[in-house]
């Protein structure tokens, strides 16, 4: 990457700059391979934070299955991370789960499950094969107590295990259907796929593990017995190990890389945060194979209103990543990201792969549940991993006293709402908003995939002014 002037002496945020289009020979976005090289084995370089309110199992398997990864909490504890794991890995490479309930189960019990998935629907089983399909149009004005086989669509459109996704999308269409169950050679289900799920299959490659499971990772923090946790998380499975905190550069850090270091490790190790060179070398040298960069700039995240410490992303991750890459190592941009843009930007900056926690909060697929707003507008709750919320379930095996002591400090949001995006209500959707953009950004560079990005990215300087003007309007002026 380079500036089109020379580099500016002050620093920068994904709002300070723009990329100027160069000529190219990329005739489509679908030329575009958006693989990474930084060992995590993904397809799209998109990962989901490690956030309590963000990344739970539903967002694992659903992005696992589009390219992606997500990082389990390290509030999650280890016997719940195994389950997590082995119930990630058991899912299917190309249906979605399906949620499921007997026929005699209520609407009420439906309306709990609908909004669990993006897909919207309930599959009324019996002895696993489906009798019927519920969705929230057919729950509208019924009886909260009435029993599905009552409301639901009967014997369902099925589609076999295995069909070509083209052939699946053709008899959805022709039985002017947006879904159907899939089944196995006996009839049994086995998840639901949509139109649209059929189409994302054609276009996504799925981030799978050596075995050909879908692939997820697991943080966990600097103190305590920081190899037996290693120990245990490696034990359940995970295909990536992250060592979070909120200042990655300190000797405490330091000491835990060098203890899960001195493991037999089969699993790229990710450390941070950082926002500087010399941070991201020590990190590196400590035996960090990819190094987290952002302090700050996450919309839960008060640390630079709290204590004036931080870094505007954009400049964080360009030095970063210059110094990461001059030792064969890559960096992840974490934080900050708030349009397809700043990924794109964050990629030509150097950035591997890009981590998104927030925006990815507002989704049917975060563990919270969902909420309505007075306005009638749908949200999921949303908190920082500093905030007194998380500090407390963190320390929660501590006295009364120490939690109350710690809940005095807290540098993070702990209820911010996240409002669902009617036209965009899954994480598949802003998967596809995302990966459209930076795939349109290659072809505007002129590369065909995230390495050439980097190398052929020209970037400009911008006022606040010539932000606003790259700003749709969605109504005259």
């Amino acid at each position: 990457m380079r500036f089109i002037e020379p580099p500016p002496s002050f620093e920068l945020t994904y709002d300070d700059v723009f990329m100027v289009p160069a000529r190219s020979e990329i005739g489509s976005r679908f030329d575009v391979d958006l693989t990474t090289s930084d060992g995590s084995g993904t397809t799209i370089p998109l990962v989901v934070a490690n956030m309590t309110a963000v990344a739970g199992r539903r967002m694992a398997e659903t992005v696992a299955r589009r390219g992606g990864l997500a990082v389990l909490p390290q509030d999650i504890p280890v016997p719940v991370v195994h389950e997590v794991v082995e119930w990630v890995k058991r899912r299917h490479l190309v249906v979605d789960t399906a949620l499921t309930l007997a026929p005699h189960s209520t609407v009420s019990d439906a309306l709990a499950l609908l909004h669990k998935r993006a897909h919207g629907a309930v599959i009324v089983v019996d002895d696993d094969r489906p009798v019927g399909v519920v969705t929230e149009g057919d729950c509208a004005g019924a009886e909260r107590f009435a029993q599905l086989h009552q409301v639901m669509t009967p014997s369902p459109l099925t589609l076999h295990e295995g069909i070509d996704p083209a052939r699946a999308f053709d008899e959805l269409d022709a039985n002017r259907r947006k879904l159907a169950p899939v089944v196995d050679a006996d009839g049994r289900l086995v998840g639901i796929l949509t139109r649209t799920g059929a189409l994302r299959s054609t276009i996504y490659r799925p981030a799978l593990d050596p075995n050909g499971r879908l692939r997820v990772a697991a943080a966990m923090g600097v103190n305590g017995d920081v190899k037996a946790r290693a120990a245990d998380l490696l034990d359940a499975g995970i295909d990536l190990l992250v060592l979070d905190t909120a200042h990655g550069h300190q000797q405490r850090m330091i000491e835990a890389l060098e203890a899960v270091r001195s493991l037999a490790l089969h699993v790229p190790i990710v450390a941070g945060n950082v926002v500087s060179a010399e941070g991201t070398r020590d990190l590196i040298a400590a035996g960090a194979d990819i190094v987290k960069v952002g302090v700050g700039p996450g919309a839960m995240c008060t640390t630079r209103m709290m204590t004036g410490v931080g870094r505007p992303q954009f400049s964080a991750v360009l030095e970063c990543a210059e110094a990461a890459a001059a030792l064969g190592r890559h960096v992840w941009a974490d934080g900050g990201v708030r349009h397809p843009r700043d990924v794109a930007l964050a990629l030509a900056a150097g950035a591997s792969a890009v981590m998104i926690g927030s925006w990815f909060a507002g989704t049917y697929e975060s563990p919270g549940d969902l909420h309505v707003a007075p306005d009638g507008r749908a949200f999921k709750d949303s908190f920082g991993m500093a905030s007194a919320r998380a500090v407390a379930s963190r320390n929660s095996a501590e006295s009364a006293f120490e939690r109350a002591r710690k809940g005095l400090f807290e540098e993070g949001i702990s209820s911010g709402r996240m409002y669902i995006d009617p036209a965009r209500p899954g994480v598949e959707d802003l998967l596809d908003t995302i990966t459209a953009g930076v795939r349109s950004a290659c072809t505007y560079a002129g590369a065909a995939n995230l390495e050439q990005l980097h190398q052929r990215a020209v970037v400009g300087v911008q006022t606040s002014a010539g932000y606003a003007e790259g700003r749709p309007l969605d109504a005259g002026w």
